[in-house]
């Protein structure tokens, strides 16, 4: 009896306190106290601390916490925007050094010709403008070597001087002993375009030397280039869209001088 009178009066200690304290969390919508802080609730006269239940153990969040976790996302997007930010004023930066939309514009028509003999198939060709790709083929099938020439690059570039780079890689084909060896050939070509014209570009690869040159040493390359006005380059995209390979675009150069640098 002793022990039940005691039980009784330690239940009738805390039962006013937890109500009191569900009451006020309830009420006002706030954490508990700072004993429920500290992960225990202090109930009085009964000479013992009852621990509380975590937050996170109950499957949820106090208050604390989600304000901590939302700063954390908070701060992570504005990261997230800035690199967005500097990765778009990079692109900017590229498009402006490798086309400068200016006022007035100034164009530029490149077009590969491949004038190799049948020893040497066409397997890729990469072309770069101011250091950036404008145009990447890779093909062992052959349909690239039956392609006498194409167009490699036709619009917008900003007036002054500029750099082109190519890269031709051929495989070796008709006779037995260059069969399954590929051959490199790289070259780069600086050219400049007046404000409010146009330039034609014609790339020949080629072969270079006589018999005596040795298989690796042929592959070459030379350029031609021809300044024409904006009305032109116009009327030869139209031709070269409508298949005209007869057409301004297609001759770009053939009464041009030439620039017959072939590199290796």
């Amino acid at each position: 009896m002793r022990r039940f009178g005691t039980a009784i009066l330690v239940l009738s200690a805390v039962l006013p306190s937890a109500t009191a304290l569900a009451q006020q969390v309830g009420d006002a919508g706030t954490e508990p106290t700072a004993a429920a802080d500290a992960g225990t609730l202090a109930i009085p006269n009964a000479g013992a601390m009852i621990p509380a239940v975590a937050g996170d153990d109950a499957g949820a969040l106090t208050g604390e916490q989600y304000v901590v976790r939302l700063r954390n996302l908070e701060q992570r997007i504005n990261e997230l925007k800035e690199e967005i930010f500097r990765s778009k004023a990079r692109l900017s930066l590229l498009a402006e050094s490798v086309l400068q939309n200016a006022v007035g514009g100034s164009r530029a028509q490149i077009v590969h010709q491949n004038a190799m003999g049948g020893a040497y198939q066409l397997t890729s060709v990469v072309y770069s403008l101011d250091g950036a790709p404008i145009f990447n083929r890779d093909d062992d099938t052959g349909a690239l070597a039956d392609r006498r020439e194409f167009q490699v690059y036709n619009g917008q570039v900003g007036s002054g001087e500029h750099s082109l780079g190519v890269s031709l890689t051929y495989l070796g084909a008709g006779l037995p002993y260059m069969r399954g060896y590929r051959f490199s050939v790289r070259s780069t070509q600086s050219f400049s375009v007046p404000e409010g014209k146009a330039i034609q570009i014609r790339v020949v690869g080629f072969e270079k030397g006589g018999p005596l040159e040795s298989p690796e040493s042929r592959p070459a390359i030379r350029y031609v280039q021809r300044i024409i006005t904006l009305r032109e380059a116009a009327d030869a995209a139209e031709a070269a869209t409508n298949g005209d390979a007869n057409g301004s675009a297609a001759g770009a150069g053939a009464s041009g001088s030439g620039n017959g640098n072939g590199a290796r």
